[in-house]
């Protein structure tokens, strides 16, 4: 469905997949010409769409992706993704069969774990994770005869094998030395399993901090997810690294409410707000439901409108909220306010968003509520991606 020049709905998600592909050759070109992509798109693409983001990187020639769950792997096979799709968390034995059905590739996440997946009826894809420090998931890379005793399983298709860095995201001294000792250890499993003549398909270690941290790290796949999307986890990281990424989102909403506010008057949930002055307010129509955090209440946060910064007066609420438009002209019911994005001069960024709430963009990221309709924007036209 084409829209006109914006969405009619209450609050929405802009795509622009130029600059996603921008972002995959920045990434690309960081790594040796061996090493693929294989995106996260857990947690519906970190809010972007898993669907919509997926099929644009099909189109791009990617044909490796990692999940946290089985059922946002199904999803995807559902819409047609093509390439192989490894499950990073736990799947339950009850869903073994959709690893099969699906053609999906499961994580194994234990010695134990392993056994299960090879009582299993039927050949499962499998790439085991080594636990090299990490302590979450993972068979111990002390433990190199179990890893091993994994490898001879008749019922699992070992199509790789990786481990996770647990500090990958700092280039400080100790950090460095931490990663340095994960390396050696996932070195070690490696180079145990080939001198007993076993073959191991594919290899990965580096995920985004990884790229631009560790790119000599990089194997057969680097994990991308965050830096996908434009941004690194932390707004100083994001501008210290230089990445060169460009923001592939923006969240933008509706002016439902106009409202003249005299000095003495409240407003908001508790009344947590006394004009000082006479003013001019705005009620948005968006709120933490829909994944603007409520940290940002009560002068924290900003939003955009006309290209100016009016700032958020009281508490955010589950579907709206009240800015400051006391110094923005000719605002009316119905304009456009954004919430991460650009708007004339002025741009407010997820990075902007998780530094004044205490947190990191993933969370900003990944929490944006489901009743946001996507689009694509193409050419300044908006096409539907739900």
């Amino acid at each position: 469905m084409i829209g006109a020049a914006f969405p009619a709905g209450r609050a929405w998600i802009e795509l622009n997949m130029e600059n996603l592909r921008h972002n995959i050759n920045i990434l690309q070109s960081r790594l040796p010409d061996s090493c693929q992509l294989m995106p996260a798109v857990k947690a519906d693409a970190y809010g972007h769409g898993a669907v919509q983001i997926s099929k644009e990187l099909n189109a791009c020639g990617i044909r490796a992706f990692c999940v946290a769950s089985v059922m946002e792997s199904v999803a995807l096979r559902k819409h047609g993704i093509k390439g192989e799709i490894l499950i990073l968390g736990y799947t339950h034995p009850m869903h073994f069969h959709l690893l099969l059905k699906y053609k999906l590739t499961q994580t194994v996440i234990d010695h134990a774990y392993a056994i299960i997946l090879n009582n299993y009826k039927g050949k499962i894809a499998v790439h085991i994770m080594v636990d090299t420090g990490m302590h979450r998931l993972g068979e111990s890379s002390d433990n190199i005869t179990k890893v091993m005793e994994i490898f001879e399983c008749e019922n699992l298709e070992i199509c790789g094998i990786y481990t996770l860095l647990s500090n990958s995201d700092s280039d400080g001294q100790l950090e460095r030395h931490i990663t340095q000792m994960q390396v050696d250890r996932f070195n070690n499993v490696i180079d145990a399993i080939e001198n007993l003549g076993a073959h191991i398909p594919k290899k990965h270690i580096i995920s985004s901090y990884g790229v631009f941290n560790y790119p000599s790290l990089a194997h057969d796949y680097a994990r991308v997810g965050i830096a996908l999307f434009g941004m690194l986890s932390r707004a100083e990281d994001t501008k210290t690294y230089e990445t060169g990424l460009h923001p592939v989102l923006s969240v933008k909403t509706r002016v439902s409410a106009v409202i003249n506010l005299l000095e003495g008057e409240m407003a908001g949930y508790g009344l947590s707000f006394r004009a000082q002055n006479n003013m001019k307010i705005a009620t948005l129509a968006i709120g933490y439901a829909d994944g603007v955090p409520r940290g940002l209440s009560c002068g924290v946060g900003n939003v955009l409108i006309n290209g100016r910064r009016a700032k958020i007066i009281s508490h955010v609420c589950m579907d709206q909220m009240i800015v400051d438009i006391t110094d923005i002209q000719n605002v009316k019911q119905g304009d456009i306010a954004v919430i991460i994005g650009k708007s004339g001069d002025e741009e407010i960024t997820a990075c902007d968003l998780a530094q004044q709430t205490g947190t990191i963009t993933n969370e900003i990221l990944s929490r944006l509520g489901g009743r946001l309709e996507k689009f694509t924007l193409i050419e300044n036209v908006h096409i539907s991606s739900a």
